[in-house]
């Protein structure tokens, strides 16, 4: 597996665009918990309600839906439902052996319209924008992975 080593550009390149996706969904849970600590709620377990150094004053209000702490839990629930597919096609994709340009445009391109999804639904932009950018993510996806079927049936 040659192909498979950070002295492959290509592999390289999806590496970078796949450990920066991987780590903005891993931070997501941490903005979860930060939000939760600044609000002092949207907690979801009634164990959660139980007096604590972080939590020294429980109210059974902090169980409550909160606002801000759903649109980060949205965020990431959106993330893991895309995210996981661009980290598959595009590791598959880059075993196609495309051009470097090719992969950089669109594995960067991806992260690129992630990042710019994720600005758009944390300060509550309207969902025909954030459409606008998911948009492009998803057909890098289908791409990626449309060529690599094909190239894998042509074999």
């Amino acid at each position: 597996m040659d192909k498979l080593n950070l002295q492959n550009p290509l592999f390289a390149t999806y590496a970078i665009a796949a450990t920066i996706m991987i780590l903005k969904v891993t931070c997501m849970s941490w903005l979860t918990v930060v939000r939760m600590m600044q609000v002092k709620g949207g907690y979801r377990s009634p164990e959660d309600l139980k007096q604590t150094l972080l939590n020294p004053t429980p109210d059974p209000k902090q169980l409550e839906p909160n606002a801000a702490v759903e649109r980060i839990r949205r965020i990431h629930m959106n993330d893991l439902e895309n995210i996981p597919f661009f980290l598959v096609a595009g590791l598959l994709f880059v075993l196609t052996d495309p051009s470097l340009l090719l992969a950089r445009v669109l594995l960067y391109g991806y992260v690129g319209t992630r990042l710019l999804h994720f600005l758009a639904y944390f300060t509550g932009q309207t969902h025909d924008l954030r459409a606008t950018l998911w948009t492009p993510g998803s057909l890098i996806i289908l791409f990626m992975a449309g060529r690599t079927l094909v190239i894998a049936l042509g074999q």
